[in-house]
């Protein structure tokens, strides 16, 4: 269920980039749900609300330590379902913009909702997973 998980994640991830990329231009913003939701193709140099700027090397590392701590961690049998699951999103949407880093220095960031930073899938699947995983650390006494 982990590779389903991870594989699936950043395979849309990326096909969505791949797809933004090919059909929007840069900084113009196409309405997908008026005064909501917006398709705006940026290049982020940075992490969220653009903090960071420019350290490409901190984040690739961050990110190899990331994939590398929660790859290992998941090879534990005895940790609950959501557990897992909260970790494979992790994984999957670090994967997902460190491919990003790597291929062009940046990460390609599409889904504009006007009010929060422009973000992208593998960003949505970071963000889920750490809400899963706060839920799980909080309300479930068996996780180790």
């Amino acid at each position: 269920m982990i590779l389903v998980i991870v594989s699936s994640v950043v395979f849309l991830d990326q096909l969505s980039k791949f797809i933004v990329v090919r059909f929007l231009q840069l900084n113009t913003p196409v309405s997908l749900i008026k005064n909501f939701l917006y398709m705006t193709l940026v290049y982020n140099r940075g992490a969220a609300f653009g903090m960071l700027k420019n350290q490409l090397l901190f984040f690739v590392l961050i990110s190899f330590f990331v994939i590398l701590f929660i790859f290992l961690h998941l090879k534990n049998k005895k940790i609950p379902l959501l557990y897992k699951i909260s970790l494979s999103l992790i994984l999957a949407g670090s994967v997902g913009n460190l491919i990003d880093r790597l291929r062009f220095g940046y990460v390609i960031d599409f889904l504009d909702l006007r009010f929060w930073p422009v973000f992208n899938l593998a960003d949505s699947a970071l963000t889920i997973g750490a809400l899963l995983l706060s839920w799980e650390i909080l309300f479930n006494k068996n996780v180790t």
